[in-house]
């Protein structure tokens, strides 16, 4: 069976609490042999290092949210570095901007918007920082309103001054090949969730079809984002199986290839994956 790795899964979250072991050993079986959990503030970082250390095969990335930074510390640098010095810390991240979930949609003024926009470009400047400091790479959230790129440009923007140092893994890429191809001329990747297998995914297809094979990787997004035939229910890391199967016909290879070619990214883009 050809072996695939989950790059992004959300394994703290409350939805898995009651069977982590189940969930794990259902993901082996589907030859999903590797698991990257996902940090979000500094105490979910710290809980995907607890999982990392009681699971051989699970690895963890360290960071703050851009949707949770109005909770975040002036320094979120200092407790994240004492994380990521862990072993089985991969990454700084999620981290990056969301302009979709902005303060004027649920009562909040324009001002309120600038702050959080400038809360978010700072928490992520810190994360840059950090993993240009500690030798590692970034998973980058990137969220726009339909129709508008402004985060995209902003985070392209903020991690120029970075590239040589820093590479960046934009994560569920819902964007154009000519976006794509933006990210990976900047020496960063692209990852691709179960909205691959969705019937309105077609963008996201072609998206794929267009990414050269050793410049994207396969992820979950768990619990979110659950691929056809499990659409619409909990996602989890045994459902990259799902993903792959359709990647590898979208790539025109086999799984096989797809497999050699996306772990091999993961292991470059992830040097601490052992």
């Amino acid at each position: 069976m050809p072996t695939f790795y989950d790059t992004h899964a959300h394994l703290t979250y409350p939805d898995f609490a009651s069977e982590l072991p189940q969930l794990i050993e259902r993901a082996k079986a589907a030859g999903i042999s590797k698991i990257i959990s996902i940090g979000t503030t500094v105490e979910s970082s710290q809980q995907a290092i607890k999982l990392a250390e009681q699971y051989e095969n699970v690895f963890a990335v360290v960071g703050w949210h851009p949707t949770d930074v109005m909770e975040a510390p002036d320094d979120v640098k200092t407790p994240l570095r004492e994380l990521a010095k862990h072993p089985k810390v991969v990454a700084i991240g999620e981290t990056g901007l969301d302009f979709y979930r902005l303060p004027s949609k649920n009562g909040g003024t324009s001002d309120d918007d600038l702050r959080y926009k400038k809360k978010q470009a700072d928490v992520f400047q810190q994360q840059l920082e950090l993993a240009a400091e500690l030798g590692l790479n970034c998973v980058i959230h990137q969220r726009d309103v339909a129709n508008d790129t402004s985060a995209f440009e902003a985070i392209l923007e903020q991690m120029q001054p970075f590239a040589s140092k820093v590479r960046g893994v934009f994560h569920c890429f819902a964007g154009t090949p000519e976006a794509m191809r933006r990210v990976v001329e900047m020496g960063s990747l692209v990852s691709f969730t179960g909205i691959l297998t969705f019937k309105n995914g077609q963008n996201i297809r072609d998206t794929l079809a267009a990414t050269p094979m050793d410049k994207f990787m396969l992820e979950t997004d768990c619990p979110f984002l659950a691929p056809i035939p499990y659409r619409g229910k909990r996602n989890e890391p045994s459902y990259v199986k799902e993903i792959s199967e359709t990647a590898a016909q979208v790539k025109n290879c086999s799984l096989e290839e797809l497999s050699a070619a996306t772990c091999a990214t993961a292991h470059a883009f992830f040097p601490k994956l052992k």
